[in-house]
């Protein structure tokens, strides 16, 4: 009868070695993308461009690759944020709450800041605000109109 060895459960240490690998191998890739699309779009703003439609969607090509620059950017600066947490031994541990963040959540979202629960209430929470505000905004505007 042959045995098989069970799969110990990553200990806490080697949990966030193979996290921080995977942080600062996600970082790597996108500090060589943003070089790379930074380069890019300083190269594109030197070419000639010969009428008015043409110079309409460069315009549009260089919004999308801008704001393509900026979310990199933005992920980037989480990444590094969650470095910092993690070198402060307060990685993987809810904002909120304090509960650890589930290992799958961290692997899906290296830099989550809240565990599932809080992070579901905190958008429940946005949602609400945007609505009311909405709702506050259009009466506003009604209200305007009948002057």
């Amino acid at each position: 009868m042959a045995t098989t060895k069970r799969k110990k459960a990553p200990t806490k240490t080697r949990r966030y070695s193979e996290l921080k690998q995977m942080l600062e191998d996600r970082r790597r890739e996108l500090r060589s993308d943003l070089k790379g699309r930074i380069r890019d779009v300083r190269a594109e703003g030197d070419r000639e461009v010969l009428d008015d439609g043409e110079s309409s969607e460069v315009d549009i090509q260089e919004d999308i690759e801008l704001s393509l620059i900026q979310m990199k950017s933005e992920t980037l600066t989480k990444i590094n944020e969650a470095l910092q947490r993690l070198d402060a031994n307060t990685y993987g541990n809810c904002f909120e709450c304090g509960d650890e963040i589930a290992e799958a959540r961290l692997r899906a979202l290296p830099f989550a800041m809240r565990c599932k629960d809080c992070e579901e209430a905190r958008e429940s929470a946005e949602q609400r605000a945007r609505v009311l505000a909405l709702k506050r905004g259009s009466s506003a505007l009604f209200f305007d109109m009948s002057n």
